[in-house]
């Protein structure tokens, strides 16, 4: 499977307007926008970090799954996102190898992308997240 980047990293907040002061104050990010994300159940705000970006998760429901995740393991990073060309092609090829897929067909996440996770207990504990964007989406 190629990787062509870190895409972003998901970090789980419980308020994006406190935790931007951090982000945007002392590290300096240039911030990118906020959107919802009502499938999720999260509102999403971006920040540029180099080639990549920061993504923070901020709950929208108490059964969101960043909810569940800040309940368990408080604030903290939630996911790391690889960006890849033709998901539906990089999910056969894990699944091929063994790796239990949260989604076995792409959906629209964050920033209009094609996104797809990967099981945590398939890959030694890590939520990555398998994300396609054509040139026109999202936060480039």
């Amino acid at each position: 499977m190629e990787v062509k980047k870190v895409d972003h990293i998901g970090i789980a907040v419980r308020s994006i307007e406190k935790a931007l002061l951090f982000y945007t104050d002392v590290l300096g990010l240039p911030f990118l926008g906020i959107e919802e994300v009502e499938s999720e159940q999260v509102k999403v705000a971006f920040l540029q970090a180099g080639e990549a970006k920061i993504e923070l998760l901020e709950p929208l429901s108490p059964e969101s799954a960043v909810a569940t995740f800040i309940e368990k393991r408080g604030e903290g990073i939630h996911h790391v996102a690889l960006g890849v060309e033709d998901i539906t092609e990089r999910i056969r090829e894990l699944k091929e190898h063994g790796i239990r897929m949260i989604q076995d067909a792409p959906k629209r996440g964050a920033g209009g992308a094609w996104v797809a996770f990967m099981h945590p207990k398939s890959t030694g504990g890590v939520l990555y997240e398998l994300c396609e964007r054509t040139k026109t989406e999202g936060h480039k």
